[in-house]
C-alpha cells in the first residue's frame, strides 16, 4: 500500500512509520522541517516537505496514495496571537478538500477522547468541529481514532513536583483518568491503515488510573515513593498557566478540558465504549523515561 502519514517524526509517527515500512509499505511522511527529510530516508521512507496549511502541498502529497493518517499538530499555546479554533478548522477543511480532490479512499484520523461534544470539553471542542469537517467526506472509508490522556504530558508537572512536592492539578481525584502511550497508538493506527477493523470511532487506551494510584508509580520511579497527586481548582489550575505565559485563552480551555475530566463528561462516551483490550505500554513501562526526563532537568 502507498501510504500518507502527516506528523514528521513525532511520537506517534515515529513508531507508526516503522511499522509501515517493516510491513512492506510505501510510505511518505509529511513533515514542515526540511532537516528531518534525511532521518526519514533513513527509517525507509519518503519524504514529503511542507506545510499542512497548504492545501496545494496536501493534493500533491495525496495523490496516487491508498492511504492517509491525518493529524493536527503544531501550534504554540503560549504565542498570545495564535488561534487554535481558526487552526484546527483550517487544517480540518484542507484534509477534507485533499481528500476529496485526490480521491484517496482510506482515511484514519486522529482525534481524541472527547470529540463526542460540542463544548464543555475545552480545547477539545476543536476535535468535535472536525470531526464534522471530515464527515462530510463521501464514499471514503473513514475511522476517528480517539485516544485518551497522553503518558508523556506528565512531563509538564516535573517543574510541580520539584517546586512542590507534588501533583497539582484541577482533575484525577473523581474519576479514573484513562492514559495512553503513543506506542499503543501507532499500533492501532498501523491496524486500522492496512486491516480495517471497520469501525467509524475507536478509541485507544493503555491503562486507567485514579491521580494517586499514577502518583505512586511515577514517585517510585524517580525516588519520591510518597508522591502526592493534589486537586487545585480551576481558578489555581488558570492561574499556574497564565502565570509561565500561555495564551489566556488556550490556558482557559485546558482548564475547562481537565475539569471535563474530573468530573466525568470528558470520558462518559470512552468508558461506554472503552477498548476490548488495552495497549501493551503501561504507566510503569513509561515512568522509566519520565524519570529520565524528571533527573535531567
Amino acid at each position: 500500500m502507498k501510504i500518507i502519514i502527516t506528523g514528521s517524526l513525532g511520537n506517534i509517527s515515529l513508531p507508526l512509520t516503522q511499522e509501515l515500512v517493516k510491513k512492506g509499505h510505501s510510505v511518505t511522511v509529511v513533515s514542515s522541517d526540511a532537516k528531518k527529510q534525511a532521518a526519514i530516508e533513513q527509517l525507509g521512507a519518503k519524504a514529503a516537505i511542507g506545510e499542512l496549511e497548504d492545501v496545494d502541498f496536501l493534493i500533491a502529497t495525496f495523490e496516487g496514495a491508498d492511504a492517509v493518517y491525518s493529524t493536527i499538530v503544531g501550534g504554540n499555546y503560549f504565542d498570545h496571537s495564535f488561534d487554535l479554533d481558526v487552526y484546527y478548522h483550517k487544517l480540518g477543511t484542507n484534509y477534507l478538500n485533499a481528500i476529496n480532490e485526490t480521491g484517496v479512499k482510506r482515511l484514519v484520523h486522529l482525534s481524541s477522547i472527547g470529540a463526542h461534544l460540542p463544548n464543555g470539553n475545552g480545547i477539545l471542542s476543536n476535535t468535535y468541529v472536525v470531526e464534522g469537517i471530515l464527515n462530510k467526506l463521501a464514499g471514503v472509508k473513514l475511522t476517528f481514532m480517539r485516544p485518551t490522556s497522553f503518558y508523556y504530558n506528565l512531563l509538564g508537572y516535573i517543574h510541580g513536583i520539584k517546586t512542590n512536592g507534588s501533583i497539582d492539578t484541577n482533575y484525577g481525584t473523581e474519576a479514573k483518568i484513562p492514559w495512553v502511550s503513543p506506542i499503543d497508538i501507532a499500533a492501532a493506527v498501523a491496524e486500522e491503515l492496512t486491516e480495517p477493523t471497520g469501525v467509524k470511532i475507536r478509541y485507544v487506551a493503555s491503562e486507567e488510573l485514579y491521580g494517586n494510584e499514577t502518583a505512586k508509580i511515577l514517585g517510585a520511579a524517580i525516588g519520591l515513593p510518597d508522591l502526592q497527586w493534589k486537586l487545585i481548582s480551576n481558578e489555581e489550575a488558570l492561574t499556574n498557566l497564565t502565570n509561565i505565559g500561555m495564551n489566556p485563552k488556550i490556558a482557559a480551555g485546558l482548564v475547562e478540558m481537565y475539569g471535563a475530566l474530573q468530573s466525568g463528561l470528558l470520558a462518559e462516551d470512552y468508558f461506554k465504549n472503552r477498548p476490548v483490550e488495552m495497549g501493551k505500554v503501561k504507566l510503569a513501562d513509561y515512568a522509566k523515561d519520565f524519570a529520565q526526563a524528571y533527573h535531567q532537568k
